[in-house]
């Protein structure tokens, strides 16, 4: 597709809130004059649910693309910024109790690194590689889409934090990703034309009003440690993690659109990553983590806790589509439109 072709952007519309603290943060962008100040969260907030994870990642959402009608300078609102540290609190602290602390990097990374020697039930990606159907794809895609239409963007931040092997190393993994100087191959854009070739909206944050909590939050931890300089170890760890587990699921994932007859847009998008990725993996463990503890050695165990961090809120959203998709269920809010007649899905045996 020629860059140039493409639509003007379009803003994403404000989700519809999920409860009372997300409604807050709603009417706040909106304008609403009447919207009060919060200075503590209920105990009862779960860290994990829908109001919080909701009402997070719209604040975080005001520092990527921001928000159709919604002011650019309340991206620095101090109210909302506040707001947004309560939030942060709860959710980190929830997740530092629930992933074991390690003090090794390699040793978190190390078990991500071998692959089970035969079908993992526990894996989403094996899963639809053998009994995915294509509308559980489409559901994927819906909710990665969250993710991957700003894939790098988060990693960013970690740059001007770094230096030597591990900055060399991120920004040439960070190339790659921004498409090597070519528009039409950024992996963001590959992503949407996947989301093309399913008949999904390509729009950046359609779909959040379709993810469950559990998505929300893989996308709001990128965001939790991108901003956060004192995180940057926990970043590079989550980017870890994602690169090294990358190459192989991506693998698993082209072979279940092209088991369910998608189109090679579809397919390429997983093509381009099994490659990439494998040799982004060899790079971020030697250059950007090796890089980064030879500078900052203290930071092993943020580095370890990133990973660990990424591995614990995938296996919760892997444990819900699961859930899903082997009652018959969809794992969305609200389910899709349906595919169009262009895409004839196949269900045949991997």
């Amino acid at each position: 597709m020629n860059p140039d072709s493409r639509e003007p952007r379009r803003r994403p519309t404000l989700p519809l809130p999920r409860g009372d603290i997300s409604r807050h943060v709603v009417d706040a962008l909106r304008g609403a004059t009447t919207t009060p100040r919060i200075g503590s969260l209920p105990r009862t907030t779960d860290p994990y649910g829908d109001d919080l994870q909701l009402a997070l990642y719209v604040l975080y959402e005001m520092h990527y693309q921001g928000f159709a009608d919604v002011r650019d300078e309340l991206e620095w609102d101090a109210d909302l910024l506040a707001l947004r540290g309560l939030l942060e609190e709860r959710f980190h602290s929830a997740l530092r109790a629930d992933v074991p602390s390690q003090a090794d990097a390699d040793a978190a990374l190390a078990p991500l690194l071998l692959e089970p020697a035969g079908h993992d039930e526990t894996s989403v990606t094996h899963f639809l590689q053998r009994d995915g159907t294509a509308e559980q794809l489409r559901e994927y895609a819906a909710l990665r889409s969250l993710y991957h239409l700003k894939e790098a963007d988060p990693h960013v931040w970690v740059i001007p934090r770094l230096r030597g092997r591990a900055k060399a190393g991120m920004v040439a993994i960070e190339f790659d990703e921004f498409g090597a100087g070519r528009p039409e191959n950024i992996h963001a854009q590959l992503f949407a034309d996947l989301m093309t070739d399913l008949g999904l909206d390509t729009a950046y944050g359609h779909y959040a009003d379709a993810a469950p909590a559990q998505a929300l939050a893989t996308v709001n931890v990128m965001s939790l440690f991108g901003l956060h300089r004192a995180l940057r170890g926990a970043l590079v760890g989550h980017f870890a993690a994602v690169e090294v587990t990358s190459s192989p699921g991506s693998r698993r994932l082209a072979a279940a659109l092209r088991r369910t007859g998608a189109g090679a847009a579809a397919t390429h998008f997983y093509d381009e990553h099994v490659e990439a990725d494998a040799v982004h993996e060899q790079v971020v463990r030697r250059e950007v983590v090796g890089g980064l503890l030879s500078d900052e050695p203290e930071l092993a165990p943020d580095v370890a806790h990133g990973v660990a961090a990424t591995v614990f809120l995938e296996g919760r959203l892997g444990s819900h589509l699961l859930e899903a998709w082997r009652n018959d269920r969809t794992a969305l809010r609200t389910p899709l439109d349906p595919a169009p007649s262009k895409w004839m899905p196949r269900r045949t045996t991997a």
